[in-house]
């Protein structure tokens, strides 16, 4: 009986002091986290890349699309023009096809 005791006790104090541990240091990483995701220099990293999927998205559209012509589904061909009308404003991309 006294080493279960001894036993829950020790759980018990366990339990605490690594709760508190653990969430200090989740609080740490969580603060950390936030302060690079609002880096300026990360985010105009990741606004980049999102620009350049958009960009090969669209370039890749339109050299399957002249491959594949009229049997590519057009759910298929409005989701990629969507995106390429939401990632560009206009004028030609360096394949010289129209963004719109």
């Amino acid at each position: 009986m006294r080493y279960r005791l001894t036993f829950v006790a020790g759980l018990a104090l366990g339990y605490v002091l690594g709760t508190r541990a653990g969430r200090e240091r989740y609080e740490q990483l969580k603060k950390s986290a936030r302060e690079i995701s609002q880096n300026p220099a990360v985010r105009n990293t990741v606004e980049s890349a999102t620009q350049q999927g958009r960009e090969v998205a669209g370039k890749a559209f339109h050299s399957v699309s002249e491959k594949v012509g009229d049997k590519m589904p057009d759910s298929v061909a409005g989701r990629v023009r969507s995106l390429r009308e939401r990632g560009q404003g206009g004028g030609e991309d360096d394949w010289g096809t129209s963004n719109t």
